[in-house]
């Protein structure tokens, strides 16, 4: 029987994982968090944002919340630490910084 992604956490014996801790059921990328790991952090000049949204369509983990026409800070328990928005922004405004 496979454990729903929800019914893991630290008590959980390894012979209760699936093999390879595979997921069984769909739309559960949300209640891991990926940003462990991370080996570059991306960090938002709010100076040189123009908040012209180009690096949102770009993430590939949706680590780039966007309220109200917006973005936000980063989602930084998603976030693997790519770097593919700090590429895709025009105005220099995202930096990789070593390190979580």
């Amino acid at each position: 029987m496979a454990l729903k992604a929800a019914e893991i956490n630290e008590s959980t014996k390894w012979q209760d994982l699936t093999e390879g801790l595979k997921i069984y059921e769909p739309a559960t990328s949300r209640q891991f968090q990926t940003g462990e790991w991370r080996t570059k952090t991306p960090v938002l000049d709010t100076e040189r944002c123009t908040q012209c949204l180009l690096c949102v369509p770009y993430c590939p983990d949706s680590s780039i919340p966007v309220r109200d026409g917006k973005r936000q800070a980063f989602d930084l328990d998603h976030c693997k630490g790519c770097g593919i928005c700090e590429a895709a922004c025009p105005f220099g405004a995202i930096t990789m910084k070593e390190g979580r």
